[in-house]
């Protein structure tokens, strides 16, 4: 039986008598206790005994919340959702962090409806094999929390397809740094180790790096409205509209001029022919044809394949006889190093390619993009397969044309093998089971793997160390008997 005070008896309302002594005791005896304690039921009373107190947890389900969560939010920043989600009126006084959060709230849910969309009636996908965005999007994402002038910058640099234009860059150095020293220089002549000019390779890879970031602009504004359709193109800053298309458009015909400018005077004309050419392949034939035909990755592997060549006849420039034509550059024996490693960029593509678009087939096809990933998804495995393979007889060319030491064609080997096994099971599976996931990150570590293999065992250039450090120089023996006949 609960204790009660006489002084209960007093209390105004008659539901205070089917409550405990402590819960009574924090009620004040005022006229306000009925807006406070609202009466129990006459089934509730008659159903319980006089001498059982009630449960706290009645007792505090019955007393209404004074302060909401929006008594502590300012009422002229926020509005509240009929959801419960305070969301802010005015996007500037949003804090830093709540802006983060938002940002990554959303993301999540674009990766979360690309995903759905890609899966299809067929099947869903995945969430593994979808791939990372392009550079120019996250750049664009970025920007916003960005000054003006970095945003600005950030907003042209994603213009150029940063990574893309990074491994077009490092396509064409590597070539310029693997060509053989010529047979005329010999260590008699003093000149043991080639003379490749530092200023050279600046111009080759500024020149290189505008003529890239000029394509990459036109194919942007090309494909504009297909962009908005698809989930990795669509933060791109000419699709958000954060840069008109008239500054993007001075921005290539800049970017254009100052790059073959750059390769015309810095490194040679033929250079600055082939750059030139590859803006007018990449923004004039590939994107177009995207639209029209699946032979546009083809196309795509020719641009692909031309800044080794321009690495190539920069180095080849500087030990030129003759005028430095196009034919003596490009057109003799000497310059089968400068195709080879075209070819070996052209193979590339496929595999690369092929997987990188398995993820985003059905984005492809809705924007209307002649891909063989949706049109003919068992071509595209074998296509991928075809040019993994295409790997082996290059690099043995490559050390047969005197470009690397022989020992090149055993350390490519394992390299070149996990791509096969790679395009194998893309092959098999048509793209399923993680296959096109497990290809396209294989392809990406495969060509800097094979660049580094063949700069390490570039030939002869382990010989010139070992003199260099030991120092044991070339003796002429003719020379040697002229001085023992003085």
């Amino acid at each position: 039986m609960s204790f009660r005070p006489a002084g209960n008896i007093f209390r105004s309302h008659h539901a205070l008598d089917t409550i405990c002594w402590r819960c009574s005791r924090q009620l004040k005896p005022s006229s306000s206790a009925t807006s406070i304690v609202p009466p129990l039921s006459i089934s509730k009373l008659s159903s319980r005994s006089f001498s059982r107190a009630a449960p706290a947890s009645q007792a505090l389900r019955a007393t209404p919340t004074r302060l909401k969560a929006g008594y502590f939010i300012s009422n002229d920043l926020s509005i509240r959702t009929p959801g419960g989600d305070v969301k802010s009126a005015d996007p500037d006084h949003i804090p830093p962090h709540r802006r983060r959060q938002q940002l990554k709230k959303q993301q999540q849910k674009d990766v979360a409806s690309s995903s759905s969309q890609i899966g299809g009636a067929g099947g869903a996908t995945a969430t593994e094999d979808i791939l990372p965005d392009n550079a120019s999007s996250i750049l664009t994402t970025q920007s916003t929390k960005q000054t003006s002038f970095r945003r600005q910058l950030s907003l042209y640099l994603s213009l150029s397809k940063p990574r893309l234009t990074v491994l077009i860059v490092l396509t064409a150095m590597a070539p310029y740094a693997l060509y053989p020293v010529p047979d005329f220089i010999s260590p008699s002549l003093g000149l043991d180790t080639p003379s490749l000019s530092p200023l050279t390779l600046t111009f080759l890879t500024a020149g290189t790096a505008l003529c890239s970031a000029s394509a990459n602009a036109l194919n942007m504004l090309y494909e504009l409205s297909w962009d908005a359709m698809m989930s990795r193109t669509r933060n791109r800053p000419l699709v958000r509209g954060l840069l008109s298309q008239r500054k993007a458009l001075a921005f290539a015909v800049l970017a254009a001029l100052a790059g073959v400018s750059s390769l015309y005077f810095g490194v040679n004309p033929t250079v600055a022919f082939l750059g030139a050419a590859n803006i007018a392949l990449y923004a004039g034939v590939y994107t177009p044809l995207k639209r029209v035909s699946s032979l546009n990755t083809w196309a795509g592997a020719v641009v692909g394949g031309i800044p080794p060549l321009m690495g190539w006849a920069a180095a080849a420039g500087e030990y030129a006889t003759g005028e430095g034509t196009f034919q003596e550059l490009l057109l003799t024996p000497q310059a089968v190093g400068g195709w080879l490693f075209a070819a070996l960029l052209f193979a590339w593509q496929f595999p690369h390619f092929m997987a990188l678009s398995w993820s985003i087939r059905d984005e492809y096809r809705a924007a209307g993009h002649q891909m063989l990933c949706w049109i003919n998804p068992a071509r595209n495995g074998r296509v991928a397969l075809r040019y993994s393979i295409a790997f082996f007889p290059i690099c043995l060319a490559l050390c047969a044309a005197g470009v690397t030491e022989w020992s090149f064609a055993a350390t490519s080997l394992p390299v070149n093998l996990w791509l096969v096994r790679e395009a194998v099971r893309f092959h098999r599976h048509e793209g399923f089971k993680g296959s096109a996931r497990g290809l396209f990150w294989a392809s990406v570590w495969h060509l800097p793997a094979i660049m580094v293999l063949a700069l390490v065992q570039k030939k002869d250039m382990w010989s010139r160390v070992w003199r260099s450090v030991v120092g044991d120089p070339a003796w002429d023996e003719d020379e040697e008997f002229d001085d023992d006949d003085e």
